[in-house]
């Protein structure tokens, strides 16, 4: 494959006329505007394909996602009971599949423990993937379309891969991939390790360097340098995860399955995944990795009003308390700290549900993408792509 050719490419001079500055800031500064590690404009990476409007992780759901103009399709790997590598986010179907319609695997359904959570379903490792592609692919959030539940099957690794150089062709641009080691701890519990097929699906695929049109991301930094150890080259990208944020603060808090990477759990290993956007974590996740993939509240938070009673306050009266009750902070240096030692940045997950935009976003989308950009990231996560690339364009004019 060629190396990755990008649309909306641009010079030095654009960047700064777009009030990208050209020179990164420096650490310990929050950025106003500061430019990308390359000087390219952000990538837009399409989270789980289309999935703000159709079943995620599906074949129409890439194709969609390319069809509105992404850089990147990204997708989470599991593993099957025989060994077979699918895009899917949990182990546990019942998430995203309809598995729950199909009486034929009633018996099936167990409660067990997913890297140290408790879960009721069904789970990948006791199904084959021929049985798995029985299954048909729901939304998973009741907010987005509903209409296609149940229309669409699960995509494996391997099709995955086959639809990005399909796609290249068809459309003149390369289309990367961005896969991740799901879960990888669990898998190897059971017998079912994922990272020496995974290698040897992306060498046979002939991508296995820096150039090729794919990020491999993980959680666990464990699954990273292990299949760096086997001889894995592509890009590798250490995702950094928290589970809310106190809104009092604008802190990022931490609670399991979000607390740490599971691997360090296992190894007792206390701390939690804001050690990883230290200078001294960037530091260590550099030996190994070649971006972070933070949650976005570690590079623009958010902050609510809190009340007499020291609970935040239902800012617009919906009888809930979200990011629509906040208002976004200023951004912290985490971008400026990864450029310095070298690493790419690609926060998660921007969508357009006004539930999910602070205030001062004044619930359009475009707004959050503005201001994101403008700290210099590499690329986003986005379940919008169309949103992603119209406020990247706005921007670069």
């Amino acid at each position: 494959m060629p190396p990755i050719s990008f649309p909306l490419r641009t010079t030095s001079a654009l960047l700064v006329a777009a009030g990208l500055s050209a020179c990164s800031s420096m650490p310990g500064q929050t950025m106003g505007a500061g430019s990308t590690l390359n000087g390219q404009p952000p990538l837009v990476i399409a989270h789980r394909g289309a999935s703000g409007y159709l079943p995620e992780e599906t074949r129409e759901a890439y194709i969609r996602a390319i069809e509105l103009g992404a850089d990147v399709i990204e997708m989470d790997i599991i593993v099957t009971k025989d060994r077979q590598l699918i895009a899917r986010h949990d182990p546990n179907l019942a998430i995203s599949t309809d598995v729950a319609k199909h009486p034929e695997f009633a018996a099936r359904k167990k409660t067990i423990q997913v890297d140290g959570e408790t879960q009721t379903g069904w789970f990948s490792d006791d199904f084959t993937l021929a049985e798995i592609k029985t299954l048909g692919a729901i939304s998973t959030d009741a907010e987005r379309p509903q209409q296609f539940n149940g229309q669409f099957k699960v995509i494996t690794f391997q099709e995955v891969i086959d639809l990005a150089k399909a796609q290249s062709q068809a459309t003149g641009r390369t289309i990367a991939i961005y896969p991740e080691t799901k879960n990888p701890s669990y898998f190897a519990s059971l017998g079912l390790p994922m990272e020496d097929i995974f290698v040897d699906t992306i060498v046979k695929a002939g991508w296995n360097s820096k150039s090729a049109p794919i990020f491999v991301q993980s959680f666990e930094p464990g699954s990273l340098k292990y299949m760096k150890s086997k001889g894995l080259q592509t890009k590798l990208v250490q995702l950094i995860d928290g589970d809310s944020v106190d809104l009092a603060t604008g802190k990022v808090t931490f609670k399991l399955p979000s607390d740490r990477p599971y691997d360090w759990t296992l190894m007792g290993d206390k701390r939690n995944f804001d050690a990883m956007v230290t200078p001294e974590g960037l530091a260590e996740i550099k030996t190994y990795a070649d971006g972070v993939g933070p949650w976005k509240r570690y590079i623009i938070s958010i902050k609510g009003t809190i009340g007499a009673d020291g609970k935040p306050v239902d800012v617009n009266g919906d009888g809930k308390i979200n990011d629509a009750d906040a208002t976004s902070m200023a951004p912290t240096s985490l971008v400026a700290d990864a450029h310095k030692a070298g690493l790419f940045v690609h926060p998660f997950t921007f969508r357009n549900e006004s539930r999910r935009l602070a205030i001062d976003y004044a619930k359009d989308g475009a707004n959050e993408y503005t201001a994101i950009y403008k700290t210099g990231v590499d690329g986003v996560f986005t379940d919008f792509t169309d949103t992603a690339l119209a406020a990247r364009k706005a921007l670069l004019k």
